[in-house]
């Protein structure tokens, strides 16, 4: 089958393809978080190359995060800890601490609040705001951006990189320009001649193997994407090629949502892999009830309810087996999604060979005002359950445990990094 294939071409900095109202938009994003964060509760690191990781000992020996130092020593996010030992012999790691990045980022995120309520959060570290209706009180884009620079600076010690720009997309590509503690502005007038040479993937929907198939294609850069024939896209990508053109060309109809705005997720899910595999259903029991209480508690914060329950096990040859029931009726009852989950899991596996890792999760989600209630729960249990989430709102999951869990070894700190969920994120689809 034959079909055009574009040649490179030079698209004018000035362009006709924005024929909407203009917005102004930022894309905050805080420079090396965590490894931030971690220095000002280390200050005799500073002038250190300095590494966020996980336990070694719990299989999650990975770096999740480093400052600048460590950046420019070659060491990479998600790589092995002994990688970067070997780039970086004299850096330092530490464990991270997530109630610190909570607060730090509740202060941050109340810096951007008493600017706009259109701030929506891409993470802990990460946020869009919608300055358009705000110019009025603070003044222009740019002006808002390194007034937000410095009084985060000021006001937490931490530094952030803020993309200025009329479109989400250009905003967050804008921010990714220049760190750290920097403001770009990508103004209809100068973002082609800006961005016009970069790669396609450089925009925040095209991953690496759609950048890959783009150059296939020869198209090499936002400029050539900008102009490519949609209709061939089309044929090669489907609905997201004009998503993709759009985007190279600066149009975008979607709003940047407001702070206080919640969404409802399709499903909900928690996994994990053990520090050491799971050899017996009392053990697998245990992994199941400690990740059916992350669900149970989301379900509830959403006020939902799943009228089904899946499960996906990994053997230690990393062979993953997945499967899916329906419940009698829709719960969010942590008791009822492991019982479930555990009738699942014995089907599945008869424990001749051991588990390394399990993931449970809620699907087929509806309102609970529109649900009829589980059939298992009953009152003094809801209640219960909502008691429990207040105390753990306040003062975090290990707060309160469960008898089956309180000599838990096998998830470690599964919930550590969930104590801040509830501020910004959930493992939502």
């Amino acid at each position: 089958m034959k079909y055009y294939i574009p040649q490179p071409v030079v698209l004018q900095d000035k362009n006709v393809y924005n024929l909407y109202v203009e917005k102004t938009v930022l894309h905050c994003d805080l420079n090396n978080f965590y490894a931030s964060v971690e220095q000002k509760l280390h200050p005799e690191y500073d002038g250190l190359p300095l590494a966020v990781c996980g336990n070694p000992q719990m299989r999650h020996g990975i770096v999740l995060a480093k400052n600048q130092l460590a950046k420019q020593a070659g060491v990479q996010t998600g790589e092995a800890i002994w990688i970067s030992k070997q780039k970086c012999p004299d850096i330092v790691f530490v464990a991270p601490h997530y109630n610190e990045y909570v607060n730090y980022s509740k202060q941050v995120f109340s810096i951007y609040t008493s600017y706009t309520d259109r701030v929506e959060s891409f993470g802990i570290d990460e946020c869009w705001l919608d300055v358009t209706e705000s110019k009025k009180l603070f003044g222009d884009g740019e002006k808002i951006a390194n007034e937000l620079r410095e009084r985060v600076k000021k006001e937490t010690g931490l530094t952030i990189s803020v993309g200025v720009s009329f479109t989400k997309t250009l905003a967050k590509l804008g921010s990714d320009i220049k760190k750290p503690d920097a403001t770009t502005v990508l103004s209809k007038e100068n973002y082609m001649s800006v961005i016009g040479d970069m790669s396609p993937g450089e925009l925040i929907m095209i991953g690496k193997r759609t950048a890959q198939k783009l150059k296939s294609l020869n198209i090499h850069t936002i400029r050539q994407l900008a102009l490519a024939d949609r209709d061939m896209l089309r044929f090669h990508f489907g609905v997201i090629a004009d998503d993709m053109v759009n985007a190279a060309c600066g149009i975008e109809t979607g709003e940047v949502k407001k702070y206080y705005e919640t969404r409802t997720p399709k499903s909900i899910s928690n996994g994990t892999t053990t520090p050491r595999d799971i050899e017996n259903e009392d053990e697998a029991k245990v992994v199941v009830y400690a990740l059916s209480e992350f669900i149970a508690t989301r379900l509830r914060q959403h006020g939902l309810t799943a009228y089904g329950i899946s499960l996906s096990i990994k053997d230690p040859q990393l062979k993953w087996i997945s499967k899916q029931t329906s419940l009698p009726s829709p719960t969010s009852n942590a008791s009822d999604i492991a019982q479930t989950a555990m009738e699942l899991l014995l089907k599945m596996h008869k424990f001749d060979k051991p588990l390394r890792a399990i993931t449970v999760g809620a699907i087929r989600l509806s309102d609970k005002n529109q649900s009829q209630l589980s059939l298992f729960a009953n009152d003094k249990e809801e209640k219960l359950e909502a008691s429990i989430d207040k105390i753990r709102d306040k003062y975090g999951y290990h707060a309160v445990k469960r008898g089956l869990l309180i000599d838990d070894t096998l998830t470690g700190n599964l919930h550590e990094e969930d104590d801040f969920r509830p501020f910004h994120q959930t493992k939502t689809t």
